[in-house]
């Protein structure tokens, strides 16, 4: 049985389609990318799946229970964390703090502990832990946003765009957290237009287009299929 589990999701915005019967599975241990355009459907996807965006039909089912109709916040204590596109972070909040409302769902005993396996990750964090989230760089808003998610414990984390406006370096820097993560024994669903690097560290991966999943495979097979190389990798 996959961890997620996500089986003929319909979502309208008013009159307009945006995810038509899309169907694809996370097992457990894996990184599986979502590439595709902008616009395709994928940050539409993550909301649906997070109880963000309803859906019109279908099921969302993570570790053998129906999700589809839950509010985000008890997903969340289920057991995934959702990093949003364009990090999100509470700009007013010190870094610790928004590390803090990651915690919400956990006892206020493993609070410390975790705060501590955070800044273990992300050694930036700790030198910045005073300072307000919106003073931080975007590549260290990125560092916050998924170490807040993973201050939640979850046994998937679903990113989206975690490159999105980032430099080269930092770049580099996330694709080997997430890698870390991986390895560290949480599952990734990874949403990302930098189709490359996303199939570089991913098991597996589906193409959405315009609403539709269109292609699926392993990763390292799409890496080298010449459709993919010329519509997603600048090949």
């Amino acid at each position: 049985m996959a961890m997620l589990e996500v089986k003929d999701i319909n979502v309208y915005y008013g009159l307009i389609h945006a995810l038509r019967d899309v169907s694809f599975e996370v097992n457990e241990g894996e990184v599986v990318a979502l590439i595709g355009a902008n616009g395709a459907g994928k940050t539409t996807t993550l909301h649906t799946i997070t109880g963000l965006l309803p859906s019109k039909g279908g099921t969302v089912t993570f570790e053998g229970k129906d999700i589809t109709k839950k509010p985000g916040h008890e997903i969340v204590r289920l057991g995934m964390s959702h990093v949003p596109e364009g990090r999100r972070v509470f700009s007013g909040l010190t870094v610790c703090e928004n590390l803090k409302m990651g915690a919400y769902t956990r006892p206020k005993s493993e609070v410390e502990s975790s705060l501590a396996e955070v800044y273990k990750r992300f050694p930036r964090l700790e030198e910045r832990k005073n300072q307000p989230a919106g003073t931080l760089s975007g590549g260290e808003q990125q560092m916050l946003a998924m170490g807040r998610a993973l201050m939640a414990k979850p046994r998937i984390l679903l990113l989206d765009e975690p490159s999105m406006g980032l430099s080269p370096l930092f770049v580099g820097e996330v694709f080997k957290i997430i890698q870390e993560v991986s390895a560290a024994g949480t599952t990734v669903l990874l949403v990302e237009q930098n189709a490359k690097k996303a199939l570089s560290i991913s098991n597996r991966a589906y193409v959405l287009e315009t609403g539709k999943i269109v292609k699926m495979g392993k990763a390292s097979d799409l890496l080298n299929d010449d459709a993919i190389k010329k519509a997603y990798l600048g090949e």
